[in-house]
């Protein structure tokens, strides 16, 4: 060390000793908003021979503002402010060596470098030390918004998993207003905060569990300063990222609407999950079981019947677990008449009939054409066998020899007819088939007995003529015709009118 770095070096150490007694603390930056205020924390220390002066009633602080002399560029006088002086006041009590002092009505002016000066009698002296310096800014600075799971600080697009437990923090830079500046949570799209958000000084945490409503939901933490002439604002978004399993799924089916027998239709799964669904699986209940179909988002029937129509299921997939969704297939198709349709005969005719269609089908009785409703000589019945199904019966008691019995079912596709060909008899023609049978006997067995009667008389002339050719004989009362001889067949008897009246009289 030369000669000449020795003597600074003393120099030095010999101002510190003299001048070890006096010293500031400030604080080296202040940040302050435009319209606001400016607060200087400001303690000092003097010597101690120095102590004497320094009174209450006596002590006047003096702000110097970018080094000069204080008579020049003086910008506050505690006991005598000046017009040109910046408003404000001292706010510590000197006496006790507490300078801390706040500035009204902040605006460029402000900035710069400070120097704090004490007077106090034969006190008089400038800390230029130690200065701070002001920087007005025209809006709030920006804050930062951290992300914290299960308690550990993670960064933003980091992926949170469904049911952890998240933080977001916000906090707010410590400038001054009046009244202090508040902290309010909003999310884009728009869901509902939760109420578990506190605020607590200027820092204000939003705690929630992660769900898939979270995903891609933008948190924005809004700071507001609250000015004299208008309030000024400062904000900081995050957004976040869940994963999570497939939610939301569903089945839909094309062509929308109902679905015609013999028509093309797809169904489609869809599901939110993220990450995005691994694979969709289809099934078909049958008989209270499900039967696996295929895989893939969709399931296509080129022509489909009846017989595929039930519950489809779609199982979507991804490595956070599962979730299902069904849709109900129904196939429309128009009427069919079951072959089991019949009749039965008896003293009245009862007929069967039934159709399966969908929609679920109506069903008519038709007489010669004509439509049959319940009288009192119909009869009819119907009972719903299933959502397709409908039986019905028809009593018939009408006087009819011969007719057409119709039955017609019929929904929105298309109708259907079973056609029955019946022989009818009514009561009073029943009535006239056993008279009528009655009397055809009594005649039959009339002819029989006249029959019979003649044939014995026949034998009986026959005989007669045999044993006595000669004449009659009349035996008590009983004209008998006999002959000895062989008989002998008389076509035609004829005899004299006084031979008539003779056999009339014996």
């Amino acid at each position: 060390m030369s000669v000449a770095e020795k003597v600074c070096v003393f120099v030095f150490l010999l101002q510190g000793v003299c001048c070890r007694d006096f010293s500031i603390s400030l604080p080296e930056k202040i940040e302050a908003l435009s319209g606001s205020c400016v607060i200087i924390k400001c303690t000092f220390e003097i010597g101690k021979d120095e102590d004497k002066y320094l009174t209450e009633s006596d002590a006047t602080g003096l702000w110097l503002k970018d080094g000069d002399n204080a008579n020049n560029h003086q910008v506050f006088n505690s006991r005598d402010p000046k017009p040109d002086h910046f408003k404000g006041e001292i706010t510590g009590k000197l006496h006790e060596k507490n300078c801390t002092t706040i500035f009204y009505d902040a605006s460029s002016n402000h900035n710069g470098e400070y120097y704090f000066r004490i007077e106090s009698g034969a006190l008089k002296y400038t800390f230029y030390m130690n200065t701070s310096t002001i920087n007005v800014i025209e809006s709030p600075p920006k804050r930062t918004v951290k992300l914290y799971v299960e308690q550990k600080e993670v960064q933003d697009q980091e992926e949170v998993l469904e049911g952890s437990s998240v933080s977001l923090r916000c906090s707010a830079e410590t400038l001054c207003s009046s009244p202090p500046p508040t902290l309010t949570w909003s999310s884009t799209p728009r869901i509902p905060l939760s109420e578990s958000s506190r605020q607590q000084e200027l820092i204000s945490d939003l705690n929630f569990t992660a769900a898939h409503r979270h995903h891609r939901v933008t948190f924005t933490c809004t700071i507001t300063y609250q000015l004299l002439d208008k309030n000024k604002t400062a904000q900081d978004s995050i957004t976040l990222h869940v994963q999570y399993s497939p939610k939301n799924t569903s089945v839909s089916v094309l062509p929308s609407g109902s679905v015609l027998e013999g028509s093309s239709v797809t169904l489609t799964c869809s599901s939110d999950a993220n990450p995005a669904v691994l694979n969709y699986t289809w099934s078909r209940e049958s008989e209270g079981q499900l039967k696996q179909l295929q895989t893939g988002d969709t399931l296509t029937f080129n022509k489909i019947n009846q017989t595929q129509g039930g519950w489809y299921n779609c199982t979507a997939q991804n490595k956070h677990g599962t979730q299902e969704s069904s849709v109900m297939l129904d196939i429309q198709y128009a009427p069919q008449i079951s072959t089991s349709c019949s009749c039965v005969n008896g003293n009245v005719i009862e007929c069967f009939c039934e159709v399966d269609g969908n929609p679920f089908p109506e069903l008519e009785w038709h007489l010669s054409g004509r439509p049959v409703t319940n009288s009192s000589d119909t009869f009819i019945s119907e009972e719903r066998l299933s959502s397709t199904v409908l039986r019905s019966s028809i009593t018939l008691h009408q006087s009819l020899t011969h007719t057409s019995l119709q039955c017609v079912g019929s929904n929105t596709h298309g109708t259907a007819s079973q056609l029955f060909e019946l022989y009818l008899f009514s009561q009073e023609a029943s009535w006239f088939n056993i008279y009528s049978f009655l009397i055809g006997g009594v005649v039959v067995g009339s002819v029989m007995v006249i029959l019979c009667v003649t044939m014995l008389i026949y034998k009986r002339i026959c005989r007669t003529q045999r044993g006595d050719k000669t004449g009659l004989t009349r035996t008590d009362g009983v004209v008998s015709l006999y002959n000895d001889g062989d008989p002998f067949y008389v076509n035609k008897v004829m005899m004299s009118s006084a031979g008539a009246a003779r056999l009339g009289s014996s």
